[in-house]
């Protein structure tokens, strides 16, 4: 009855109790991820730039 009891409670030591080391690691971004990111903020400049500048001259001076 004493083991249901502590069932669902998580063990509370800390890592000098333990005798271990914890290494946390954040959230590592792949390579690949950060070389889709590149292509896009690349392609991004690139359609303002190429598109969006001039069509805004055209609104501006001539509005629809």
């Amino acid at each position: 009855m004493a083991d249901a009891e502590h069932a669902g409670i998580p063990d509370q030591s800390s890592p000098e109790q333990e005798h271990a080391f914890h290494y946390y690691r954040g959230n590592e971004i792949p390579w690949y991820v950060r070389v889709i990111w590149l292509g896009f903020w690349i392609f991004t400049v690139y359609y303002i730039i190429r598109y969006f500048f001039p069509a805004m001259q055209v609104e501006l001076v001539l509005p629809p």
